[in-house]
C-alpha cells in the first residue's frame, strides 16, 4: 500500500498485521480521488472506519486543510498514528477511537465536513442508519462517499442524503451522496 499522488507520493505505508481489516485497494482509491479532484484542497475531511488511515492520508497529500480520522479499533488507531510517522505528517489531523455515534458527539468544531469517506466492514448491518446518522456531519455543499461490496446494494436515500453517483472497482463499489436542498 503506497499515498498514490501529492505531497507524500509514493511513501509506503504499513498494512494490518491482524484479520478482519480490509484496507482500500491503491486502484480503488486512485479512482476515488481521481473523481474527488477538485474538493480536496482545503477540505475538511472526516474519515470513518480510518483502518490504516490510507484515504485520510490521501486527501492530506492532495492538499486537505484537516482530516480527523475515526476507528473503533485500538489496533487501527495505532496504525494510524503509525502510517501518519511514516509520511512525516506532523499537523492538520486528529485521531479519535470511537464508533460513529460518539464520535459524533466528541468531534471539536467544526462539527461539519466538506467530505466524508466512510469505509466501514462489508457487512455492516445497518447502513442506512449509518448514512442518515454520518449525513448529519456533511457541510451543504459537501460529499460523503461509502465504499461497500459491489454485490451489496445502497440506499438511493438516507435521511437528508441522496445518492448522487456509484462506480464498481472489481468486487468494490464507490457510493457518493450529497445532501438535498432543503423544501422550500
Amino acid at each position: 500500500m503506497r499515498v498514490i499522488a501529492g505531497r507524500f507520493k509514493g511513501r509506503r505505508l504499513a498494512s494490518p498485521r491482524w484479520a478482519g481489516l480490509r484496507p482500500s485497494s491503491d486502484k480503488l482509491r486512485e479512482t476515488l480521488f481521481n473523481v474527488l479532484a477538485p474538493r480536496v484542497a482545503g477540505a475538511v475531511v472526516l474519515d470513518l472506519y480510518a483502518g490504516t488511515g490510507a484515504l485520510g492520508i490521501e486527501a492530506l497529500s492532495r492538499g486537505a486543510a484537516h482530516v480527523t480520522f475515526v476507528d473503533r479499533d485500538r489496533r487501527a488507531v495505532g496504525l494510524i498514528a503509525e502510517n501518519l510517522s511514516r509520511c512525516r505528517i506532523a499537523g492538520g489531523y486528529a485521531i479519535m477511537r470511537a464508533d460513529i455515534v460518539t464520535a459524533r458527539d466528541r468531534l471539536d468544531e467544526p462539527r461539519v465536513f466538506d467530505l466524508i469517506l466512510l469505509d466501514p466492514p462489508y457487512d455492516e448491518p445497518d447502513v442506512e442508519e449509518m448514512l442518515a446518522t454520518t449525513g448529519e456531519l456533511l457541510a451543504p455543499r459537501g460529499v460523503l462517499v461509502l465504499e461497500h461490496a459491489r454485490r451489496c446494494p445502497v440506499p438511493p436515500t438516507a435521511g437528508i442524503l441522496f445518492c448522487t453517483r456509484a462506480l464498481v472497482s472489481g468486487d468494490s463499489a464507490l457510493a457518493f451522496y450529497e445532501r438535498r436542498a432543503p423544501a422550500e
